[in-house]
């Protein structure tokens, strides 16, 4: 049996000497599988609930601004673990990788059970704070108990994703998220159509599909597949690692975050039209173009995420070449990537929304802010790669900044200013403008580090 030494020597030998394309490639592939099924997933999740009303679809918009909340806390801490022990690992650190991410996955369900508790107290005014209308309450309120229950779930599974990713076992990542996510699809055809469970439905599947996700994530480490491991006598008590995972971890929450603050405002913009049934419509419209937009990125994340790895490990191991290596054949493979996909969706998006919610009001509100969304695409894999460099390199300072302009920085100004002077035209448009503009802010920075590099 191979002993733990070799191991380390034959991962550091992979990581630092296989050729980087191929390396990205091979850990971003599971990673991009697994996003897309779980993007289906959520474009499934969507669709199943647009056929009760257009309340109902309205209510998906409000519980992805919860979901992302959810997500900010567990990205925070996988992110943050992952790069640590990355790095830890390429300088052959074993004892203090193992404690980065045993502290992790403990604060994450803890996380997770403060979110449930505060959450399901004050579930109606949180509905609202978060942009729901009266008429979407009732359906908001009963899809979100299901999805707050699952928090723990739902924040352990990132943290246990990123480590994996980190680790360089995206393959087990892969089968805890896609698995996830089929039973996910299968539960709401299940619950929504045969059981007529409606939108609660949706809320007990996904529930449902956390916890089994979670637990097929967890095998992994149970079974000393990983390097890595969750045994309490890793669990950390000096505030220094936990320090260190939060501000590594940070960008992952601001991004994370302030998606959620931009989606509630929007939500907000369109609830303040006067007609009900137009506000509705208008939020339902935004958030069938967000789910549509996360699944045609998701082949761009899924290969940076398999750049995040390969940039920590060979950082902390001192080989800047192929940092610098790894970046660019990700930026370019992303963007032609990015190219096909916007050009689908810019082409396909009248019966793209149609067959989300075939009603003239969510299909006026969709169509040009799903255009222009694809229009900006072709600027996210520079503005992405830059964010997850400065990560995973614990550049937390660069990551915080490039994290926050898109989400909130840039686009809940723009968003608040251009709804204001041009209406729904300006709701539509926010947020290709700010994902131009993030462009042009951190190609700059990439530049010059590269340069000082």
């Amino acid at each position: 049996m191979e002993s733990e030494q070799t191991k380390t020597d034959r991962q550091f030998e992979r990581m630092t000497k296989t050729p980087v394309h191929r390396l990205i490639l091979t850990l971003g592939l599971p990673t991009t599988v697994s996003m897309l099924v779980t993007n289906v997933y959520n474009m499934a999740d969507t669709y199943f609930v647009s056929t009760i009303n257009t309340s109902a679809s309205g209510a998906v918009g409000i519980v992805f601004a919860l979901m992302a909340i959810i997500q900010a806390f567990g990205f925070m801490l996988g992110q943050g673990s992952g790069s640590c022990l990355s790095r830890k690992l390429g300088q052959k650190h074993l004892e203090e990788a193992r404690t980065y991410a045993a502290t992790s996955f403990y604060l994450s369900i803890l996380c997770g059970l403060v979110i449930t508790v505060l959450g399901l107290t004050f579930l109606t005014p949180f509905m609202y704070l978060l942009g729901s209308t009266d008429s979407i309450l009732p359906y908001a309120k009963d899809y979100s108990i299901f999805i707050l229950l699952a928090a723990p779930a739902m924040t352990s599974s990132c943290v246990m994703n990123n480590i994996l990713r980190y680790e360089g076992k995206a393959v087990f990542a892969m089968l805890g998220l896609a698995s996830g996510g089929i039973l996910n699809i299968f539960g709401d055809y299940l619950l929504i159509q045969h059981f007529s469970m409606g939108i609660a439905g949706a809320g007990l599947s996904t529930a449902i599909s956390q916890y089994i996700s979670a637990m097929i994530l967890l095998a992994p480490f149970l079974f000393k597949k990983v390097q890595t491991n969750f045994h309490p006598k890793y669990l950390s008590r000096q505030f220094s690692y936990v320090r260190e995972i939060v501000v590594v971890g940070f960008p992952s929450m601001m991004r994370q975050g302030l998606t959620s603050i931009s989606v509630m405002i929007l939500n907000q913009c369109a609830a303040a039209y006067s007609d009900a049934a137009v506000a509705d419509a208008v939020i339902a419209a935004m958030s069938i173009v967000s789910r549509v937009m996360n699944f045609l990125f998701c082949i761009g994340i899924g290969i940076g995420q398999g750049f995040q790895p390969v940039s920590a490990f060979n950082y902390g191991a001192g080989r800047y070449d192929r940092v610098k290596e790894a970046w660019r054949f990700t930026w370019l493979f992303s963007t032609g990537v990015m190219a096909v996909m916007a050009l689908i969706g810019f082409l396909g998006a009248e019966p793209i929304i149609r067959a989300f919610r075939d009603d003239p009001e969510v299909i006026r509100a969709g169509i040009p802010a799903l255009r222009m969304q694809c229009a900006a695409l072709l600027v996210m894999p520079l503005c992405l790669s830059g964010n997850m460099l400065f990560q995973s390199i614990g550049k937390s300072g660069r990551a915080i900044f490039l994290a926050s302009i898109r989400s909130g920085l840039l686009f809940i100004p723009i968003l608040l200013i251009s709804s204001r002077l041009f209406g729904l035209f300006g709701i539509q448009m926010s947020q290709a403008l700010s994902d131009l503009l993030s462009g042009l802010i951190t190609a700059p920075m990439i530049y010059r580090f590269f340069r000082k590099l």
